[in-house]
């Protein structure tokens, strides 16, 4: 058997080593690598992990031994699914290994921003010392309004972090959400995207990126937003217009923003079109690493050795994802 695991950057030995263990032959594959060259990796493999590459039909179809594609995440708009049901190859995702982790570090980026956090450590680093003058003055997030475009696992652990530990209002935009079910993880559906966000002095992101939510939140969407008003996106880059964001930022007509993911990764601190957002108090740009901690690494090793062995051993794979993209899937499937 043959594996290939694109994206090696992202350090994952508990899965190389379980791969190997097995007597697989796996190779490995940097992120950013040609199409063409994946198209010859793949032409003899059995099984492919991927984790930010893009999985084309062309990467489908040269690999006529192909079994399974697993997402070793959660994200899934780089696979090209329609052309894995064609050829009966089963596509899944890691779906459950991060829920609380992402939504920490959703809420960590919120409340170093409310709390002047890089400005203020940056200017004591320079200079020893600040006094408490009105530049330095931060925000509560308690009694404050936190307002969330998605509200699925990750969304409603920002819910619980916000309004039951931090006394936070906290508001739902989510089509796919009914209101009892945002009432019971104390958010209050809100069924208008822009009326919510005029209400919000902070805005978190938490839904997938597919057709429907590309550009969701767009230039007058972000016009809604107040002044003062801090968003946050811990989901898919392009589901904000970036352009119209960098400039609501660079113009002060939003009071900030935490960043963790974005339409063209890597970063470039030039000549990338979020290079302008380098160097502002008011921005904290992560490198997509929201993810990235001992508990979630764990867990995301050991489910995606799981739904690589199903595969492997000829088994339906265990799709655990409620996202109807994967839940179309009819062959080598069993949904958990």
């Amino acid at each position: 058997m043959k594996a290939v695991r694109t994206d090696r950057e992202l350090e994952c030995p508990g899965i190389d080593a379980g791969l190997r263990a097995r007597g697989v032959d796996l190779m490995t594959l940097p992120d950013g690598i040609p199409e063409a060259d994946l198209v010859s990796a793949v032409a003899d493999a059995d099984l492919l992990l991927m984790c930010y590459t893009p999985i084309t039909a062309r990467v489908i179809e040269a690999a006529p031994r192909l079994k399974g594609i697993v997402k070793y995440g959660v994200g899934i708009d780089a696979i090209d699914i329609q052309a894995a049901m064609t050829r009966g190859i089963p596509v899944v995702n890691v779906p459950e290994y991060a829920e609380e982790t992402v939504a920490e570090g959703a809420f960590a980026l919120m409340i170093a921003l409310a709390k002047r956090l890089p400005s203020i450590t940056a200017a004591v680093s320079r200079d020893g010392w600040i006094w408490p003058e009105q530049r330095w003055l931060g925000r509560d997030i308690s009694g404050a309004t936190l307002g969330l475009v998605g509200c699925g696992r990750i969304g409603r652990s920002m819910a619980r972090m916000a309004g039951q530990g931090f006394r936070a209002r906290v508001l739902g935009f989510d089509p796919c959400v009914g209101a009892a079910a945002m009432q019971t993880a104390g958010i209050e559906k809100v069924d208008d995207l822009q009326t919510m966000l005029c209400a919000c002095d902070f805005v978190s992101i938490h839904c997938v990126l597919n057709d429907r939510t590309r550009g969701l939140i767009g230039k007058t969407e972000l016009a809604c937003l107040k002044p003062t008003a801090i968003i946050v996106n811990v989901s898919r880059g392009a589901l904000i217009d970036e352009a119209a964001l960098v400039e609501g930022l660079v113009a002060g007509c939003i009071g900030g923003a935490g960043l963790d993911v974005y339409s063209m990764e890597p970063l470039a601190k030039s000549g990338h079109p979020m290079s302008a957002l380098f160097g502002r108090d008011n921005v904290i740009l992560f490198p997509h690493l929201t993810f990235f901690t001992n508990e979630a690494m764990r867990r995301l090793e050991e489910d995606t050795l799981g739904r690589c062995f199903e595969i492997l051993d000829g088994r339906p794979v265990t799709v655990r994802s409620f996202d109807p993209r994967l839940r179309a899937q009819t062959a080598g499937v069993s949904f958990g």
